[in-house]
């Protein structure tokens, strides 16, 4: 058989509790939960009205974070009393909650009231009441403020300035004796703080203010004698800066403009060394503009080779009178031309001297103004660093001065920004215990807890109950379910008393189809009957297999109900006890088992000649017949296929009761051999890994499964409200229940 462990998806779906499981888990365990609930009631009532009456003392105060100010908004106190603003600064509220309740508060409270010695304060127990026996040495000031730290309560009132204080304690009246004087204290020590903190603060500011007096007239004599000794007059540094800056601007255009001269007459002098002393023609452009006597003496010449050369062209040669006319006025020009350039020359090399002696001079100049700046910047940021720490030292003074004077004045102002809105009250009523809201409590805690009993037993009950827990764990169709019929009340819905006895006398259980048609378990039969057409509309079940899970689930009075119910409508049915183990059918019907299965295997002839008829119409039985010694060889045989065939050749409907699935394999060999099987579940019985394992195993051997009967319902537990169940009136009219 296939053990394959159900799927996560399968496990989630049978382990999810719904409401309606919930409901009919109460409906079924009423009784577990009412007593849970009395339980659990009348222990919460006893332990309620033993407990100690507690009574809570109530006072209001307004912290206020801006204090009055009579000295002004801008005259501020040298030790804020307030935080100042609300909103930023809630850390000021949350510290003030803490110190209501702190050690120090509590403790100056015990010694005002003498609360170390009070045997009913550290007892916590009324006035009137005596208190039990203490060493009273066990008890000190520090331990008796913590047992007061406990009893106080401090909560803010949202969207206010607001905050309660209360005093819990067994006795109204030193609740409210106690909570008076922590009010008080806290006041006290609010303002004490602040003075105290005012005072320290002045002694420093007075002791800054001198130092700061000293180091402020020692920079004024410092930054003096700087002054005098780098002669530097008052209020002319800036200027002194500002005519170097112009002088150093002044020298850098003129060296400038030196420079580029100087860059000209070089490219003059180059200009000129270039001119050729055999042909002093080509002159530079610069040179004949600036000068005319250079131009006239060019032009001559430029005339004089201009002849020479037509001369020589008409074809005269050098000897020629004119030609040697015309070769020394050309000889004469050219060097009174060169004679002219020299002199330029020789003025251009003078003025590119003058002018790099110009340069040199300037470039010192410039250096030495360059260099009383920086030397002026030097002077400057010393003066300036003096400077710096005399205004530093002068703010800081002035501020120190300004603060010891206001706290002067403020330390003589004894303005708290706390105050009383609500006085300690005397409480009427104690606040613990509550006794109506405890009981009430102790009763719903008991029924939640019988709820959660009756819901864990239903939880941890594996078995299969309703129709939804068919369809969810076996993934099967479910066909209807029959209620619970045992041998006392063979026809429980019987519509008269006489019938209802005769019933319990002489008719099985299983043939209640047949004796009380009109009971609910005849109606729930029927349904069964139709939904097994339903399941198979074009090619109804011929032969139908009834197996179970386990032994004692019911399967042969679900084979005998549903054949029954299908009698009824006409159809021939015969139903063949296939248990060749432990047969049953022929106890139910009254018959004899000599003849049956295993005869009828060996002469199918044996078919023909017995009567298989029962008191029902329309309804045979088959016996199982004297025991085999291998019945699942048997079912597996040919002839018992061949009997098969005869039986469904004979009748309308063959129905086959056999063995249980997980005891042996007769079912699962049956199962290949019909047309349909049904698997029989007992309600509140079967338990979901054994029919999970069943219907594995027909699966496997891909058995057509036509759906799933539980069977064994017992309407009365409520599992089955949405259920078919008749009930009928002593007149006989039918009557639907839940």
């Amino acid at each position: 058989m296939n053990l394959t462990p159900a799927t996560p998806a399968e496990k989630t779906e049978e382990s999810l509790l719904t409401p309606a499981m919930a409901i009919a888990a109460a409906r079924k365990n009423w009784l577990i939960i009412v007593i849970v609930t009395a339980v659990v009631g009348l222990g919460v009532s006893f332990y309620t009205l033993g407990q100690k009456k507690i009574y809570s003392s109530h006072a209001q105060l307004k912290i206020d974070p801006t204090p009055p100010r009579p000295l002004g908004q801008k005259v501020q106190a040298v030790v804020d009393v307030g935080a100042g603003n609300f909103w930023s600064n809630l850390e000021y509220y949350e510290t003030q909650y803490k110190i209501i309740k702190s050690q120090s508060v509590a403790e100056e409270v015990v010694r005002r009231l003498n609360l170390q010695d009070d045997e009913a304060f550290l007892q916590n127990v009324p006035q009137n009441e005596k208190p039990q026996p203490i060493v009273r040495s066990d008890f000190g000031v520090d331990r008796a403020a913590r047992k007061l730290r406990g009893r106080i309560n401090v909560s803010p009132v949202k969207n206010s300035r607001l905050v309660n204080v209360t005093l819990e304690d067994a006795d109204p009246a030193r609740a409210q004796r106690i909570l008076a004087a922590i009010i008080e204290t806290y006041m006290e020590q609010n303002i004490d703080s602040a003075l105290e903190s005012s005072n320290t603060a002045r002694t420093w500011l007075g002791g800054q203010l001198d130092k700061l007096k000293t180091e402020l007239e020692s920079n004024e004599q410092s930054l003096h004698d700087y002054k005098k000794d780098n002669q530097i007059l008052s209020l002319s540094l800036d200027d002194q800066s500002s005519m170097l800056r112009q002088e150093m601007n002044e020298l850098n255009g003129a060296l400038t403009r030196v420079r580029a001269n100087i860059v000209k007459l070089q490219s003059r002098a180059s200009a000129l060394a270039k001119v050729d002393a055999k042909d002093p023609q080509d002159l530079p452009v610069s040179e004949l503009l600036t000068s005319s006597t250079v131009q006239s003496l060019r032009q001559a010449y430029v005339a004089a080779k201009r002849d020479y050369d037509s001369l020589r062209q008409t074809g005269k040669g050098q000897e020629h009178p004119e030609s040697r006319a015309a070769q020394a006025r050309l000889d004469i020009t050219r060097k009174a031309l060169l004679k002219e350039i020299r002199n330029v020359q020789r003025s251009v090399k003078n003025e590119l001297r003058s002018a790099q002696k110009e340069r040199s001079g300037l470039a010192g100049l410039f250096a030495q103004a360059k260099k009383r700046a920086l030397e002026l910047n030097g002077l400057e940021m010393s003066y300036r660093r003096l400077e710096r720490s005399k205004k530093n030292t002068e703010k800081l003074y002035t501020l120190v001065l300004e603060r010891t004077k206001e706290s002067d004045l403020t330390s003589l102002m004894r303005f708290n920004n706390i105050s009383v809105v609500e006085k300690a009250t005397t409480p009427r009523r104690p606040i613990r215990p509550r006794t109506s809201i405890m009981i009430l409590g102790g009763i719903a805690a008991g029924m939640a807890l019988g709820l959660g009993l009756a819901v864990g037993r239903e939880l941890l009950d594996r078995s299969i109950k309703t129709p939804d827990d068919v369809e969810r764990v076996l993934q099967l169709a479910f066909l209807g379910l029959l209620p619970r019929v045992d041998s006392a009340k063979a026809a429980p819905y019987a519509r008269k008393k006489r019938s209802r006895r005769q019933a319990a006398a002489n008719t099985p259980p299983e043939l209640v189809v047949h004796y009380a048609p009109q009971s609910g378990t005849a109606e729930a039969a029927r349904a069964i009957r139709t939904n097994l057409v339903f399941m198979s509309p074009d090619e109804p079940f011929s032969t139908l297999l009834i197996t179970s899970a386990g032994p004692s689930e019911g399967k042969t009075t679900v084979a005998c109900c549903i054949a029954t119910a299908i009698a009824q409508t006409g159809k021939s049915v015969v139903i063949v006890d296939c248990d060749l183990r432990r047969p049953r059918v022929h106890k139910v019907f009254r018959m004899p088992n000599d003849l049956g299965v295993t005869t009828a295997m060996m002469d199918l002839s044996l078919l023909g000649d017995s009567d298989l008829s029962t008191d029902i119409e329309n309804l045979h039985v088959l016996p199982s017949g004297p025991a085999a010694p291998n019945p699942a060889e048997l079912l597996q045989s040919g002839k018992f296929g061949r009997l098969l065939e005869a039986l469904e050749a004979k009748y309308d409907r063959v129905v086959l009761d056999s063995p249980p699935l997980a005891a042996v394999t007769d079912a699962a060999i049956l199962s290949k051999r019909v047309d349909g099987t049904v698997v029989v579940v007992r309600a509140r019985r079967t338990s979901r890994d054994l029919a999970k394992q069943a219907t594995r195993s027909l699966k496997d051997v891909e058995a057509r499964i036509a759906g799933v009967v539980l069977n064994g319902a017992d309407f009365k537990q409520g599992d089955y409200q949405y259920y078919y169940r008749y009930e009928y009136t002593s007149k006989g009219s039918p009557r639907s229940s839940a």
